[in-house]
């Protein structure tokens, strides 16, 4: 009929996905599952081994599958550079140099190790040492799009798991290169076309640090005047497209200009409304590579085989974890630390998919040995989210985590979050005012040092639900927020204010605009630490150079009134929050 608008399978496909992504994530936060594992079994099921393989005999399965799942690949693509633009967020250049022991030491080392032995073991099964050395590096990465959105970034085990995958990722381009060098008819020049590669993405990236500091805040200042979000969310994926396609052009991986990006946003006062506007992209971007991954598992292949594949997954499974969780005992993590994050590392990654094929074009292994080796990829990363349970389960029997100090005369608690300097001192305070409290820090060693002065202290990682529901945070007098995570902390306040509405919540912050963060995020109170440590400079320089006490105290005052007022203003509050905080009384 003239006119008739026939159903785009690429509309049809969006409309699988987005009915995928409103049954599973709900269904799977109800039951406090990650929904990465509903992601996975979704791919499963509409994917070409699944009910796609149905659709001569039902015809009407069409409209409930995915029709064409290579075309999904760019998406997927996208969630991980979404994914890592977000860990840079989340980061800074601080903080990345502190993990430089980390990253280029433990990162090599596991790399290298696991990489050199599983080569040897294939080499001993069969393959041609070059093929071997392929497979071996192969699967000596692990996920980056499962593993962090799991153990995020700042507990011991995220830290651990993000170094190892940082290096991991920087190291993507040198062995697909060291693969297309190995290939029976490789060109002689194969070294200096790497050489030349990563010398032009050095300097690539060079120019992106410097000219970023110089454009990136006056990019989202100009964005935050209009207070339009899709010009700020237009402004966010400008960076973060342009930033992976300089790199892509170097000859780099994207993900390197991603994190580039994040990195730099992360240093200006804007990190924290452009990681909450790409954050829902992010998610859905992440739940399309999830679902790709489901789609390439043959169940009939891998039930016709079902001991291979059992003995392949295990094998690698069991080997990198005790690799990993070596390594990090040498390196002086705790062991539970060391069990758990061997354990979640220990499955291949979505980059072996892509080592694979490299491998593969370059002659190396043959299309049957790469497609048995992707099928026990996608079951690695299918059951990723079971072994972080798993693991979690092992380290606690291993390292039990303390059990919570009585209550001191049935009295309730203040709760501090972070057992570094900050807390120390917040608890020296409550201590002399007769006041009972607990911290809490996702650093063991830490909160053993901690314990070493005096201080009442367990380990426990306060952003999971589990940990929260351990502190009894309902019967808390107050909580405290000390860590220097800008983000954390604005997470948390969200997560408490949602789940305890009437608790006080009192939140130290890096600067005026996070306090205004932190108030709009559900902050009882919020202590610009810059702010309080100039004011009182200015108080003591004052009286010292013999300006009386009581006109000093004044303008202190008034200056802070001040502040409270462009607090209001730049967090378009309703109410005066208070810039210090009075007296705890029961």
């Amino acid at each position: 009929m003239a006119g008739e608008i026939a159903p785009s399978p690429i509309l049809q496909d969006a409309l699988v996905i987005l009915g995928a992504a409103g049954i599973v994530i709900p269904v799977f936060t109800r039951f406090r599952i990650t929904p990465v594992i509903g992601f996975i079994l979704i791919g499963i099921a509409v994917g070409p081994y699944g009910l796609g393989s149905l659709i001569f005999e039902q015809p009407w399965l069409e409209y409930i599958t995915i029709s064409d799942p290579e075309s999904l690949e760019p998406f997927a693509e996208f969630g991980i550079i979404l994914l890592l633009f977000t860990i840079g967020l989340e980061l800074s250049f601080n903080r990345l140099w502190q993990l430089r022991r980390l990253v280029f030491g433990l990162g090599v080392a596991e790399v290298l190790i696991i990489g050199f032995s599983l080569a040897i073991v294939m080499a001993m099964m069969g393959q041609f040492w070059t093929g071997a050395i392929g497979l071996g590096f192969a699967l000596a990465f692990s996920s980056t799009a499962i593993v962090l959105p799991i153990s995020g970034t700042t507990s011991p085990v995220g830290r651990a798991a993000l170094s190892m995958l940082l290096f991991e990722d920087i190291m993507i381009v040198p062995i697909i290169f060291l693969l297309g060098a190995m290939a029976p008819n490789a060109a002689s020049s194969g070294w200096e076309g790497l050489a030349e590669t990563l010398g032009i993405g050095v300097a690539v990236v060079a120019v992106m640090m410097v000219g970023g500091r110089f454009f990136l805040p006056r990019l989202f200042a100009q964005a935050a005047r209009t207070k339009s979000p899709e010009l700020f969310l237009a402004a966010s994926m400008l960076v973060v497209i342009g930033a992976s396609l300089a790199t892509a052009a170097a000859g780099l991986s994207p993900i390197v200009g991603a994190l580039v990006a994040g990195l730099l946003i992360a240093e200006t006062e804007y990190h924290a409304e452009v990681e909450g506007i790409i954050e829902p992209f992010k998610g859905l971007a992440l739940g399309v590579f999830l679902i790709t991954v489901g789609m390439s598992v043959d169940l009939a292949t891998v039930w016709d085989s079902l001991g291979m594949f059992a003995a392949a997954v295990v094998g690698v499974l069991a080997f990198k974890a005790v690799v990993t969780g070596i390594l990090l005992r040498m390196m002086g993590a705790g062991r539970g630390t060391s069990v758990e994050t061997g354990i979640l590392m220990s499955s291949p990654s979505e980059t072996t998919l892509i080592v694979l094929a490299a491998a593969t074009s370059a002659l190396l292994i043959q299309p049957g040995t790469a497609q048995f080796w992707q099928i026990v990829t996608a079951i690695g990363l299918t059951i990723t989210p079971l072994l972080a349970k798993f693991g979690r389960i092992v380290a606690r029997r291993i390292e039990p985590v303390p059990e919570l100090p009585p209550e001191e005369n049935g009295e309730r608690r203040v709760v501090i979050i972070g057992a570094g300097r900050v807390g120390r001192l917040v608890a020296q305070m409550l201590d002399a005012h007769g006041k009972p409290y607990i911290a809490v820090d996702s650093d063991a060693d830490l909160v053993q040092r901690a314990k070493a002065r005096g201080m009442r202290a367990v380990f426990g990682d306060a952003s999971r639900g589990a940990s929260l529901d351990r502190l009894e945070m309902g019967e808390a007098l107050a909580v405290v927020l000390t860590m220097d995570e800008p983000i954390l902390a604005q997470r948390l306040v969200s997560k408490l204010r949602a789940e305890y509405p009437d608790l006080l919540i009192v939140a130290r912050a890096r600067d005026a605009s996070h306090a205004a963060q932190l108030y709009r995020a559900g902050a009882s109170h919020a202590v610009p630490e810059t702010l309080e440590s100039s004011l009182q400079l200015s108080e003591a320089v004052l009286v010292d150079i013999g300006v009386a006490m009581g006109p000093v105290i004044a303008s202190i005052h008034e200056k802070r009134d001040e502040f409270r007022a462009r607090i209001e203003h730049d967090g378009a509050l309703d109410y005066r929050p208070k810039l210090r905080t009075s007296t705890i009384n029961e």
